[in-house]
């Protein structure tokens, strides 16, 4: 085999030595190694998951204990996420104060509409609670109230025979022990299983509030996120005083529905709280963080008003 010219001999004992191309790495080179894409996958599992929340509007992550800690409200932009109902009763009334009503009613299925049956009680499995509303006798601050809250975790806050019923059944306690009426409500409206008993309910609930109001007794409806359809076609909207929380969306019939009927482009921040605001449906926005004490304001010139009619 002849010598390679590139040797130091053939070059000369002064000539640099030429530039070699170092060897691939093998198991004895100490180059630092890539981790397998197993190995990323399993660290990427190490963080827990439910810890975080991304804010649907301005896109924040949120430690989901602080969220939980201001009352699921976005610390950076204001934001009202959705709020479960035992937890709007707790922020409201006092601790231990609530007598919850006819919390074991539950529906039945009239129509016999296929997979109603199942629907309600794998909902009942997953809420914890019977129907789409809870309501009972409470104390907010100084006032004992009749008070009621949707829990749009329950086939979408729908209005069935249930929930009129047991709405009606407050505001009539509510008449008879001369305690004022607040209703929190969200919901996509009616409960089609049911047809037209669901419709029912929106006649028997306003029926009920005609009689308080005969009383002097005030009742206010506060509209979260969403208030659509049949409940807010009866009961939401005849409050003495309306409120509602910072962007909830509010109206009759979605803005696609209505976009589509007339055939003409909504005008910006339509259904909105602030929107209906401006055009005079309801008459304040407040915060959840301070619903609890401006709700106890209200009552104080309400009632004390009422007392003053009544001597």
């Amino acid at each position: 085999m002849g010598t390679s010219i590139f040797t130091k001999k053939s070059l000369g004992n002064d000539a640099p030595e030429p530039a070699v191309t170092p060897p691939p790495p093998n198991a004895n080179t100490t180059f630092a190694k890539k981790p397998k894409m197993a190995a990323t996958k399993s660290r990427k599992r190490e963080i827990p998951e439910g810890l975080w929340t991304k804010c649907k509007k301005c896109s924040t992550l949120i430690y989901d204990k602080d969220l939980d800690e201001n009352l699921k409200v976005c610390q950076h932009c204001g934001f009202h996420f959705t709020l479960g109902a035992r937890e709007r009763i707790h922020s409201l009334v006092e601790t231990c104060s609530f007598e919850e009503m006819d919390a074991d009613m539950t529906s039945v299925d009239p129509l016999l509409f296929p997979g109603y049956t199942q629907k309600i009680e794998d909902h009942q499995q997953r809420s914890g609670s019977k129907d789409a509303v809870v309501t009972g006798i409470g104390r907010l601050n100084s006032h004992r109230v009749a008070l009621g809250v949707m829990n749009f975790n329950f086939l979408g806050g729908s209005m069935g025979s249930v929930v009129g019923e047991k709405l009606t059944r407050l505001i009539e306690a509510g008449t008879e022990k001369e305690l004022p009426v607040i209703i929190v409500s969200t919901s996509g409206g009616a409960r089609m299983y049911e047809g037209m008993f669901s419709l029912m309910q929106m006649a028997k609930t306003c029926a009920a509030l005609a009689y308080h109001a005969k009383a002097k007794l005030p009742y206010i409806s506060i509209l979260t996120d969403p208030t659509y359809a049949g409940v807010m076609a009866s009961y939401a909207s005849v409050g003495d005083l309306i409120i509602a929380e910072p962007g909830a969306m509010i109206g009759f019939a979605g803005p696609r529905v209505i976009e589509a009927t007339t055939q003409s482009d909504l005008p910006p921040g339509f259904q909105t709280a602030e929107f209906l605001m401006d055009h005079g449906l309801i008459d304040a926005i407040v915060s959840r963080k301070e619903l609890k004490d401006r709700l106890s304001y209200y009552l104080d010139f309400m009632m004390a008003n009422r007392n003053r009619k009544a001597a």
